[in-house]
């Protein structure tokens, strides 16, 4: 019997095809990549054609000597590294490295790990795309010739160790740039009202919220405004002048791709992107079902495409018809709208049997997996479901000139809502009086008024860069979750909560990269690369010419830079603060978190402490100075010098001058001066200093 022999990247991978292909198949993993660009050098002939030099991974040498002694036992090889452009350049990197004969070796890929898709994979065997391989060497090579250059630059004017990425730079920009968005917010004061309504002879109340006039909706910005209103409405007679009731349709979920489950998962479990891939890594390649054996639970997990097989949504169809009925079948097709290049090679991410439900491999899965799973399957189940069904009564009521409305919902057919809700999706329960009708007169038995203030906008959150990266044409399925945990582990942003915060080095680097590199950090830039990749992946453009096209502006860039650099000597900053172990006057230092003191005495003397730098502005609350701190993951804030005997902080730069309003303490937001106090709201420009 000719022996055939099945490469692919992981074990756990390779044990689940191996109970579908029999004893004539030997499956092995290759644990990922095993050659790439050598870390000690740049690795690319930029004289000869930008040509790659690859090397064996260090560690891969004992493997690659074991899967050669497998392939020469096999008549057959299929390499079946994954679905994705990754994925091919795997198998030609196997290719190469094990000197596969072309004749013999095919390559096969299958969107689920299960027996069906990996038996057709094998009677649909090709070649290896070197499109695809090219699309995939192209971003390599970029993000190499990127990397290698700038991050000197950044060792010399910074600290050795940083380092500078053509996507992760562009999503350190995005977090820079929403950042001085929120410390240039100015608050604005706005007020709302409501009131509570009694149908005449009645006990029951009606709350509606203020409008404005019969004509317009009308905003109260000040409670001078709101009380004059208030004013002509004292001992006013109210009446219902408009009721009206509406259906409406709530269109079911598209099922998820990787991004829209990057950005769930975070929402709903609060995974960060990275976990939420590990584990939709471990349900593609497969569990021990009991009663189905081994079976991959989900279909591949790298996908922009909402694209359902056939197959699949006939087995969603069956399994709806029979659990809930057929009028919670979707009749229609819901498309995802995009301007960008859709991988429609890929399906949306889906449960590979739709019977397999989360209550059946609860026991089997971790509390993550099952978390996970459930998610999904209740997305993809949704997603081929009926609308739902909503019923809003909206009823207007009026009193002279100015309107008060007031609505409820209720839901008059679940459809998916059945299966699957998001917080958007919870409707509040609230019914509207039977007795309320056109020409109802109503008693005001109270009236409510709230001062607010607006909001900046949000900090981001893993989810919402993954949503804005892919808005805006930034990266691709696989590059979302390694750029953030990138930035993150670079210390160049924190995470506290959910939120996503600039640190003092993440600043500095931002800082030196928008000066030096502007359009590496273009975000219009990076996205036509994006674009450019997907060119080389159709076979239109020659991977060569996008880094020939690309290297010029980046060397003119590099050089400047350097030179520039050169030109000042950079020294450590020398304080009057005395190391309390040699009596040396301690210098300022970068480190993972940004600045510290250190003794220069180093490496005989090892003493550090925080730099708390003052900025000249005398404590609030004690008249002490106010120092620059950092939080423990690196974000700065500002405190008074004597915490915790003091403990006045702002995340602004507090200001040296007294609101001349309230003779309260004022901080600096962008290029204006505010006052802490929002009640007192006092802005003005900042005062230019003198040069």
């Amino acid at each position: 019997m000719a022996k055939n022999l099945v490469i692919v990247e992981s074990p756990s991978k390779a044990a689940t095809i191996k109970k579908f292909l029999g004893s004539s198949y030997e499956v092995v993993a290759s644990n990922g990549h095993v050659r790439d660009l050598p870390k000690s050098q740049l690795g690319i002939d930029i004289e000869n054609d930008f040509e790659p030099k690859y090397i064996t991974i260090r560690g891969k040498g004992e493997l690659l000597a074991k899967l050669r002694r497998e392939v020469k036992k096999a008549d057959k090889i299929y390499l079946a590294t994954d679905p994705d452009r990754e994925g091919e350049a795997i198998s030609w990197h196997l290719a190469a490295a094990l000197k596969l004969d072309q004749k013999n070796t095919k390559r096969i890929t299958f969107n689920e790990i299960t027996k069906n898709a990996v038996k057709q994979s094998i009677k649909q065997a090709r070649s290896i795309d070197m499109d695809l391989v090219d699309a995939q060497q192209a971003r390599r090579v970029l993000d190499r010739l990127v990397g290698y250059q700038i991050s000197p630059v950044l060792w010399v004017k910074v600290k050795r160790g940083l380092s500078a990425g053509r996507v992760q730079s562009v999503a350190l920009r995005i977090i820079a740039d929403r950042e001085e968005e929120i410390n240039a917010f100015i608050p604005q004061e706005y007020w709302t009202m409501s009131g509570e309504f009694q149908i005449a002879g009645e006990k029951k109340t009606v709350n509606a919220e203020f409008y404005g006039t019969r004509e317009k909706k009308m905003a109260i910005h000040s409670e001078e405004q709101l009380d004059s209103i208030l004013k002509k409405l004292k001992n006013a007679r109210f009446h219902v002048s408009d009721l009206k009731e509406k259906e409406r349709m709530k269109k079911s979920p598209l099922p998820f791709t990787t991004s829209t489950l990057q950005q769930e998962a975070a929402k709903s479990l609060n995974f960060s992107t990275q976990k939420t891939m590990r584990l939709a890594q471990g349900l593609y390649e497969g569990f021990a079902i009991k009663g189905r054996g081994t079976v991959g639970l989900i279909t591949y997990l790298r996908t922009d495409s909402t694209r359902i097989s056939d197959d699949a949504k006939q087995m969603a169809y069956d399994y709806i018809e029979e659990n809930y009925g057929t009028e919670y079948q979707a009749v229609s097709e819901r498309a995802a709208q995009s301007k960008k290049k859709i991988q429609d090679a890929h399906e949306a991410i889906r449960p590979t049997y739709v019977d397999i439900t989360p209550a059946m491999v609860k026991d089997t899965l971790s509390r993550d997996h099952f978390r996970l799973y459930q998610l999904i399957w209740k997305r993809f189940l949704a997603s081929r479901m009926a609308p739902a069904k909503l019923v809003t009564a909206t009823a207007k009521i009026d009193s002279g000139e100015y309107r008060f409305t007031t609505s409820a919902s209720k839901v008059a057919f679940a459809g998916y809502l059945s299966v699957y809700q998001t917080d958007e999706d919870k409707i509040e329960k609230k019914v509207l009086p039977k007795k309320l009708s056109v020409g109802t007169e109503l008693l005001a038995k109270d009236f409510e008024k709230k001062q607010h203030f607006t909001q900046p906008p949000a900090h981001f959150t893993e989810a919402s860069l993954v949503k804005t990266l892919e808005e805006l044409g930034i990266g691709r399925p696989s590059t979302y979750a390694p750029t953030i945990s990138t930035i993150i582990n670079r210390h160049y942003v924190a995470k506290e909560q959910k939120n996503l915060y600039i640190t003092e080095l993440g600043e500095v680097v931002n800082s030196i990269m928008k000066k030096s590199f502007a359009s590496i950090v273009d975000v219009n830039f990076t996205a036509y690369m994006e674009g450019l990749l997907d060119r080389v992946e159709d076979g239109l453009v020659k991977w060569k010419t996008v880094v020939e096209n690309f290297y010029p502006d980046l060397h003119e860039a590099v050089e400047i830079a350097q030179r520039e650099l050169e030109e000042v000597k950079i020294e450590d900053e020398v304080t009057d603060v005395l190391c309390e172990e040699c009596g040396r006057n301690m210098v300022v230092k970068y480190g993972p978190h940004g600045k510290f003191l250190a003794c220069p005495g180093f490496p005989d003397c090892r003493n550090t402490k925080p730099y708390l730098e003052k900025i000249g502005v005398a404590c609030p609350k004690c008249g002490d100075d106010i120092v620059g701190r950092k939080t423990k993951k690196g974000r700065r804030y500002f405190g008074c010098i004597r915490y915790p005997d003091c403990d006045f902080v702002s995340w602004q730069k507090p200001s040296a001058q007294k609101c001349p309003k309230c003779g309260g303490a004022m901080v600096e937001k962008g290029n204006k001066v505010v006052c802490m106090d929002e009640q007192c709201g006092y802005v003005q420009q900042k005062t230019k200093e003198k040069k």
